[in-house]
């Protein structure tokens, strides 16, 4: 904007004369260098004075722009640290209704949508505000009729902006859901690769992708159009608006009420504030989709994470784990638990057989705090359930799920994660109990092989047993094996359950399973139907009295022996 001002200067006063229009300090500052005299035998110090200043606005523009795309970052990085850092405390009932995709989405496409605004379109709003302000203030000293008429299309290029993109949010909104559906396409199609090459869905995958992508490259041309109308039209009317005042201006110019000085002032201001107001508009309305951005974060952000009870302490886990007329249900009205009571003893291996939704996991769910019972007790060594910290409860009662989660990286650093500080003779002798050492030493480069993504270039019982190795290394208090010998061999579910005898030294163990040959050589078996504990004993004892552990002994031992028949037909 000062260049401008030292054009209109050097027109008017050194090369025509005029006196000079400026504030006292630089009228001084003039004179002291010899007055306009000097200056128009040396005019090379007003081009040199142009480009200087040029220079400076460079200079300042560029630390302008360092400045914001630094704090933006910063606060980009915030976000995204602050809502990681929450989702981690967020209790396990969250995550199991949140949608995963939906909470990526909000970390990274929603935090983008922030930080671009804070980046851009905010630093742009408060500069379009300051050269319109600047611009009238000296405008208005300089000629106020003709600043009047500067304005006399703003307010309409400013409404036909506003309202033109609050009229395509819609379309904005269209595309980014469509681009949504492409990535989540392409998600699904490389996640479950090998599902489509075993049915040779290749086509079909491909066709469902290039249909999604035809339809978000139609929303985006659509999307391009309407852009294109608008820059259109706004471009006409800015130019109207530009034009109305040169025009003026020159008669103003002819007429002898303006100086040329100044009208190449009044030109290159109204160019300077007009087509960037138009853009202002833009500006309002994203901040409407930058004010939904931040209320997807936030609705994270505000929702309690998980907390221990008042009180609670680091308690010694080793010892007895009593329920006593435990309720629990995940819906209010729809009990799973019904008065579950009964004793373990510290060291003893309790299998657990039971139908679907009768409540085996849920029993783990409770003892790890990831639910709260509703009613009754669960004492461990004696000490109540909710008087014991969470991460002390969690980092003692290890737990192995039927899918086991490994991460893309190398078998020892999934095994790593459970004791950082663990030997590689630590990590042998887990993996031995596991019955995956043999295995891992058959790979080309062995304990440094590495997983794919979810541990798909292992089998499922490769996968399970890693996991086993890994919840093994830490040493627990308590294990829990939910399910997690269902992928592997009856005869490695022996040596594992074997291994685990010979090593167990007073952990007490849980086992659930739908395999009688894993449950039968158990201390105890725990029989649950409705929620309730409906027989208990030894595999002997449960079979002596009719049940559904007998029932369910009778079908397998059915169905083995007519597998066998017809192998050997």
């Amino acid at each position: 904007m000062t260049p401008s001002l030292i054009i209109r200067f050097t027109v008017d006063s050194v090369l025509d004369n005029q006196p000079v229009q400026a504030p006292g300090f630089v009228i001084r500052f003039i004179e002291s260098m010899g007055g306009t005299t000097v200056l128009s035998r040396n005019i090379w110090i007003c081009s040199i004075t142009v480009v200087t200043a040029q220079a400076l606005n460079g200079v300042f523009a560029f630390i302008r722009g360092k400045c914001t795309a630094t704090g933006s970052a910063n606060i980009a990085r915030h976000l995204k640290d602050t809502l990681y850092d929450h989702l981690q405390h967020m209790p396990y009932n969250y995550h199991v209704k949140a949608q995963t995709g939906d909470l990526i989405q909000r970390c990274t496409s929603d935090v983008e949508t922030v930080r671009r605004f804070l980046d851009g379109q905010m630093v742009e709003m408060f500069r379009t505000i300051f050269i319109v302000t600047f611009s009238m203030i000296i405008m208005s000293n300089i000629n106020g009729f003709l600043t009047l008429m500067s304005l006399l299309l703003i307010p309409f290029i400013f409404l036909f902006s506003f309202f033109y993109f609050k009229k395509i949010r819609a379309a904005f909104t269209l595309v980014d859901e469509k681009e949504g559906e492409l990535q989540a396409a392409l998600q699904e199609n490389l996640s479950g690769v090998r599902v489509v090459r075993a049915f040779g869905r290749e086509r079909y995958e491909v066709d469902k992708f290039e249909n999604k992508s035809s339809q978000f490259r139609d929303l985006n041309l659509k999307l391009i159009g309407h852009m294109a109308k608008f820059w259109g039209l706004s471009d006409g009317l800015c130019f109207v608006q530009v034009g109305i005042v040169l025009m003026l201006g020159i008669y103003l110019v002819t007429k002898g009420e303006l100086s040329l000085g100044s009208l190449i002032v009044f030109y290159t201001y109204v160019s300077m504030f007009v087509f960037p107001l138009r853009q202002l508009a833009r500006v309002l309305s994203d901040m409407g989709r930058m004010g939904v951005s931040m209320g997807r974060i936030y609705e994270i952000i505000n929702t309690p994470a998980e907390t221990d009870t008042p009180g609670a302490q680091a308690y010694p886990l080793a010892g007895d784990i009593v329920f006593n007329n435990v309720s629990f249900g995940y819906d209010k009205d729809k009990p799973v638990l019904n008065k579950l009571s009964f004793t373990i003893k510290q060291g003893e291996t309790i299998a657990i057989l039971g139908g679907t939704g009768s409540g085996k996991s849920t029993i783990m769910h409770l003892l790890l705090r990831l639910y709260d019972y509703t009613d009754g007790s669960i004492t461990i060594n004696g000490h109540e359930l909710r008087d014991v910290e969470k991460n002390h409860l969690r980092s003692h009662v290890g737990m192995v799920l039927q899918e086991p989660f490994l991460y893309s990286k190398t078998i020892e650093e999934n095994l790593l994660m459970a004791r950082h500080d663990a030997t590689h003779d630590d990590i042998v002798t887990a993996t031995r109990t596991a019955a995956v050492h043999e295995v891992i030493e058959e790979f080309e480069s062995r304990y440094d092989t590495l997983v794919g993504e979810k541990g798909v270039t292992l089998s499922g019982g490769q996968k399970q047993r890693v996991a086993i190795a890994r919840t093994l290394l830490r040493d627990s208090d308590v294990l829990i094996f939910d399910d997690s010998l269902s992928a592997v061999d009856t005869e490695t579910d022996a040596k594992i359950r074997f291994a685990l005898k010979q090593r167990r030294k007073g952990v007490t163990t849980f086992i659930i399973s739908q395999r009688i040959t894993t449950l039968m050589q158990a201390d105890r078996i725990f029989v649950i139907e409705n929620g309730s504990l409906a027989d208990s004993g030894t595999h002997d004892e449960l079979l002596s009295r009719e049940g559904l552990y007998k029932r369910v002994w009778n079908i397998q031992n059915m169905l083995e022996d007519e597998f066998e028949s017809e192998v050997t037909a």
